[in-house]
């Protein structure tokens, strides 16, 4: 059953990596599964999340790496530090609703991708109906897509290019290219709804109870992090975006070099 909703999971998985996907069923167990995994790489070069049914009401999803991955993984260990933030915050976001375990010595809060040997596994259990649309939406936003977008951070995917005319430009303590970078950062905008839900956190807005098919209009902006100094503190991806809609969230860049605070705005908006 899990197999016919391959192109259903193909499209939500793609839409909160930000990665393009490779799907193909996966026939091990005793109940047909699905593999993911990166399709600009060979499989057996790339991590691989394989999607199983266990039991009855339960799906377990389970992260392992190709036979030849030593080269990504090579380059997942080159990722930055709040790259590595991000990716571990996004794993740490499956717990919340899905029993996560690693191989070894890793912990939730430090683990580390040291050679092909990785594993981790998430389940989650009383999946009510597992294989409605509704129930299988839920699933692979609380399992596979956190899981595969942390791998996608750390990989390098979605690198995006400063705009020449923002480079030099600050607002407060960071340049604005930085607060764009991170700001359109699809799993930066990921973790953030995963956190705090899709509704615009200014005007109370939800674009999935007024538009079903259009949930990826909500936006995330980027608060800005001052110290009493008025240096950057240490950027926290879980408490340093909030979700907006597009008009809250150009409301907020109208002002320069500061931003509308989320506080400011509140008291403008008018029912």
């Amino acid at each position: 059953m899990l197999a016919a909703k391959q192109i259903f999971i193909l499209r939500e998985v793609e839409e909160g990596t930000g990665a393009t996907i490779g799907l193909e069923e996966d026939r091990s167990g005793m109940q047909t599964g699905l593999r993911l995994w990166f399709a600009d790489l060979p499989r057996s070069h790339s991590p691989i999340v394989t999607l199983q049914p266990a039991g009855l009401h339960r799906f377990r999803a389970t992260l392992t790496f190709g036979n030849f991955a030593a080269d990504t993984i090579s380059q997942m260990n080159r990722a930055d530090a709040e790259e590595v933030d991000l990716a571990r915050a996004l794993v740490a976001s499956v717990a919340e609703s899905a029993t996560v375990r690693f191989a070894g010595e890793q912990s939730l809060e430090s683990w580390r991708i040291n050679d092909g040997r990785f594993l981790l596994t998430a389940e989650k259990t009383n999946i009510k109906e597992r294989y409605e649309d509704d129930a299988l939406a839920a699933t692979c936003r609380e399992l596979v897509i956190p899981i595969l977008a942390a791998m996608a951070e750390l990989y390098g995917y979605d690198s995006i290019e400063e705009p020449i005319d923002q480079a030099g430009e600050i607002e407060g303590a960071l340049s604005i290219s930085v607060i764009s970078r991170r700001e359109r950062n699809p799993r930066n905008r990921l973790l953030s709804l995963r956190i705090h839900g899709g509704q615009c956190k200014i005007c109370g807005f939800d674009p999935a109870q007024r538009y079903p098919d259009l949930r990826s209009i909500i936006e995330v902006h980027h608060i800005q992090p001052l110290s009493s100094l008025g240096e950057p503190r240490a950027y926290d991806p879980s408490k340093d975006l909030i979700p907006l809609c597009p008009n809250c969230h150009r409301a907020a860049h109208t002002r320069r070099p500061l931003p509308w605070s989320p506080d400011e705005l509140r008291l403008m908006h008018h029912d």
